[in-house]
């Protein structure tokens, strides 16, 4: 079997490392000229650390990444709301990393080129189109050194290119624009002492006004840590003030007002956003789910199928998830079609309702009873919250980002599953 996959990101380079896992033959194709660590941190769910372990990344994600021990919510004034523990903490076999986005893609890249070769991703080539007949795929690729189009033909094409996915494109060509949500974010990574636990995932604010996101993505010694942030403004309108792009270069000026005056006695939260070498800005969008990704031998996965809201660690962990489903059922049926109907079946319910879960999160309802309810801070949580409504922030989790403990660990692996 010949599958092609449209994206060198996480979810294609994780979709190349599980199809070659079960022997079919995958290669990569990316519109960067040159691959490169971009980006800042990102949250892997244990589920999705589980995916990886498998693949046999577990020991380079351990010595790269930062294993989350806990996940709280504070005020604006740096008092604590509610906290949980994360990972191992709540009893996974796997942990809960925080890593930097670029270091991750280049280990997922690196475990590709030497496990496929080193001509399995081709950069600098575009999907501009495909056509699905005869028990095959025609994908026309263009080559951005020259502009030459060239023909290729699969068995499978698998759409991992992003928000802007090509392949998306001609599978659902009257599709609007990405769906705005209001909020502008500004992201970055600076050096500072560890916070907290040193492995806290700190979350101040609210998604409906003003929230600030910080964690350590990796050790810098015993006394320093690389911590990434993300600011997040509710500024509104009719539509985001920029193209949406994960890179596109962000300004210190736009983003510190709001936070000036976030110095906490655990965290300076002005301090560390002015350290940051670099600034990426990001309009929050995502898409309206759809009610089917692909058709024949034609599919999504990652951001390609259903790009959400950065909230409760789910874009790169899906995309994990989606990976190692759609290998699994390829290696499990003789029909490509009916392969790619049961990954779609079942992987688009779940990940349908997390897109729209995100949109309107118990969680910042919550936030902003708090807000309302001590504008200057509290000393007591219990004070201003009832016992029900804490409850809300933890049940939040659950719909969303944690799997069932016991059924994560008892559940047998995707492919042994299938075996059986």
């Amino acid at each position: 079997m010949r599958v092609l996959i449209a994206g060198a990101g996480i979810a294609g380079l994780t979709a190349a490392l599980s199809l070659h896992a079960v022997g079919i033959e995958a290669r990569l194709v990316d519109s960067a000229t040159t691959l490169r660590p971009l980006g800042v941190g990102i949250n892997l769910l244990p589920h999705a650390v589980r995916e990886l372990t498998e693949l046999g990344l577990g020991p380079q994600l351990a010595a790269t990444g930062i294993a989350t021990s806990e996940q709280a919510h504070f005020d604006r004034h740096g008092s604590l709301i509610w906290g949980e523990p994360r990972g191992r903490g709540l009893g996974y076999a796997w942990p809960q990393y925080s890593i930097h986005r670029g270091d991750l893609q280049m280990m997922l890249l690196a475990a590709v080129r030497d496990r496929l070769g080193e001509k399995a991703v081709q950069t600098g080539a575009t999907v501009t189109g495909f056509t699905d007949r005869d028990g095959t795929v025609e994908v026309l690729l263009s080559d951005r050194s020259n502009g030459r189009v060239v023909p290729a033909t699969v068995d499978v094409l698998i759409g991992a290119d992003g928000l802007y996915s090509a392949v998306r494109a001609q599978l659902h060509p009257d599709e609007p624009p990405p769906r705005w949500s209001g909020v502008m974010m500004w992201r970055g990574t600076a050096e500072g002492r560890p916070f907290l636990s040193g492995s806290t995932l700190a979350i101040t604010g609210s998604t409906s006004s003003v929230k600030f996101v910080a964690y350590p993505i990796a050790a810098r010694g015993h006394e320093s840590a690389l911590i990434n942030w993300v600011a997040e403004v509710m500024v509104g309108g009719a539509g985001p003030p920029s193209r949406p792009d994960w890179n596109s270069e962000g300004r210190l000026a736009e983003a510190l007002p709001y936070f000036r005056d976030w110095t906490f006695d655990w965290l300076d939260v002005p301090g560390l956003m002015s350290r940051s070498p670099e600034i990426l800005e990001y309009p929050m969008v995502d898409r309206d789910p759809l009610p089917s990704w692909g058709r024949g031998r034609v599919t999504l996965i990652g951001d390609a199928a259903h790009p959400v809201y950065p909230i409760g660690s789910n874009g790169g962990s899906q995309a994990i998830i989606d990976a190692r489903v759609l290998a699994t059922e390829l290696a499990a049926s003789a029909s490509p079609v009916d392969a790619l109907a049961c990954y779609e079946a079942e992987r688009l319910p779940a990940v349908n309702k997390i897109v729209l879960a995100t949109r309107d999160m118990p969680v910042d309802a919550v936030l902003d009873m708090v807000s309302a309810r001590a504008p200057d801070g509290f000393d007591r949580i219990e004070d201003v919250l009832t016992p029900a409504e804490l409850a809300t922030l933890k049940d939040a989790y659950r719909a969303t980002s944690l799997q069932d403990v016991a059924a994560l660990n008892a559940r047998p692996s995707f492919l042994r599953e299938r075996a059986g």
